[in-house]
C-alpha cells in the first residue's frame, strides 16, 4: 500500500492543533481528519477519532504497525512543513 496524496489544511486556533490532513492510499482509499498536533517534543499526528457514549475517544482508522505509523507520520509532517501558512483555514465551532 502506497500513500499517493497528502493534503494539508492548516488551522488558526490558538491551541495545539495545527492542521487537518487528508491522506489517499493507492489512489483508491482516503482517510480524512488526521490531525497535526504540536506537542512538548515537537509535532505528531493523531488519527481520526470519535467520542463514545462514555466520553472516551476511539480511533476510527489507524495504522496496525508502528513501522507504518512512523512512515505515515514522517510523510505527513514533511508535507505539513512544505505547506505555506497562507493555506490556513479558520475553524468555526
Amino acid at each position: 500500500m502506497e500513500i499517493t496524496d497528502i493534503r494539508v489544511r492548516r488551522v488558526t486556533t490558538e491551541g495545539k492543533l495545527k492542521a487537518y490532513v487528508t491522506v489517499t492510499f493507492d489512489n483508491a482509499f482516503v482517510v480524512h481528519n488526521v490531525k497535526v498536533i504540536e506537542g512538548k517534543n515537537g509535532a505528531f499526528i493523531a488519527m481520526p477519532s470519535r467520542k463514545t457514549k462514555n466520553g472516551e475517544y476511539k480511533d476510527v482508522a489507524h495504522p496496525i504497525s508502528s513501522e507504518f505509523r512512523g512512515k505515515l507520520q514522517e510523510m505527513i509532517l514533511m508535507e505539513y512543513d512544505k505547506t505555506p501558512e497562507e493555506t490556513t483555514a479558520e475553524i468555526v465551532n
